[in-house]
């Protein structure tokens, strides 16, 4: 009898383990049709950003942070070079829709100094930066093409200082949310959906900072109190068959983890309830750092 209980007891075991670590992967579209393995706690969900071009890397990318080439912008003999007011570039047209440079890196943190871009500094001209562009040239009584030319540079310019190596590359994307109260003791993952970012924080002093996405509007990533069950450096989804390394789960089957996809196409796609990670160095320095029982938060 007693060896029957301690059978039973593994068997319970297994099945547990196995049932969470298969719930999580990488959706390839915004929303599907799959349920997820898991029940949801929760009726708020995140739905992702949905637009292909909004400043982050074109998808098919897999490099996360923009290259550092600008052989794909529009010429420009010295302007992202010079800090002076009255350097003005000699070609017509500067910067526009499409282009990948550290022009564009510094024209969206002199933007954001402006208070007209509230992400940080991408790299990749996009959406978000077509339409800050437009907004300064309104208030500026410049055509608003939402292209950079000579006029407009010089003007954005002058009116703003060369950003520092921290505007210019902050540690995330996204502007890293107040924390909420459940964060502020102990050593916590906390997670706001509402900035799209975590933070790794020990008594109240944030450690370090990265971006994540969640879950679809099919298959949300639960809010709440949670502590890390498990981790594991090399993880594959045996319902979905997509790599989830540097896995901490913290419900059921839902764990922060790398993706890939997250790297390669930001927001436009979403995961089936896991936190997604797309800065791997970070990740795996935090992977290191964070012990089975420590806490996570996940709230709005």
């Amino acid at each position: 009898m007693h060896r029957q209980r301690v059978m039973a007891r593994t068997l319970g075991l297994a099945t547990a383990v196995a049932l969470a670590a298969t719930a999580c992967g990488s959706q390839k579209t915004e929303i599907t049709g799959s349920a997820s393995t898991a029940p949801s706690a929760s009726a708020a969900v995140t739905t992702p950003e949905s637009s292909p071009s909004s400043d982050d890397k074109p998808a098919g990318d897999p490099s996360a942070s923009p290259s550092a080439s600008a052989s794909s912008a529009s010429p420009s003999a010295s302007a992202s070079a010079s800090s002076s007011p009255s350097a003005s570039p000699s070609v017509k047209a500067v910067m526009a829709n499409g282009d990948d440079s550290e022009q564009v890196r510094e024209l969206q943190a002199r933007l954001k100094q402006l208070k007209l871009m509230s992400v940080a500094p991408t790299g990749f001209y996009g959406s978000k930066t077509t339409t800050a562009v437009k907004s300064f040239q309104s208030r500026n009584g410049l055509t608003a093409s939402g292209s950079v030319d000579a006029e407009t540079w010089k003007k954005i310019q002058g009116l703003t200082k060369k950003p520092t190596a921290d505007e210019l590359r902050p540690p995330t994307v996204n502007e890293v949310d107040a924390p909420d109260p459940r964060c502020m003791t102990g050593r916590v993952m906390c997670i706001s959906k509402e900035s799209r970012t975590l933070a790794w924080m020990i008594d109240g002093k944030v450690i370090s900072t990265m971006d994540v996405r969640f879950g679809s509007e099919n298959t949300p990533t639960r809010e709440g109190v949670f502590d890390v069950g498990w981790k594991a450096k090399e993880w594959t989804s045996t319902i979905y068959h997509t790599p989830m390394p540097y896995a901490m789960f913290f419900s059921g089957g839902q764990a922060v983890h790398y993706s890939a996809d997250f790297a390669a196409r930001g927001y436009s796609g979403a995961s089936h309830g896991c936190v997604n990670v797309r800065d791997k160095a970070k990740l795996s320095k935090l992977f290191d750092d964070v012990k089975v029982g420590d806490k996570v938060v996940v709230y709005w």
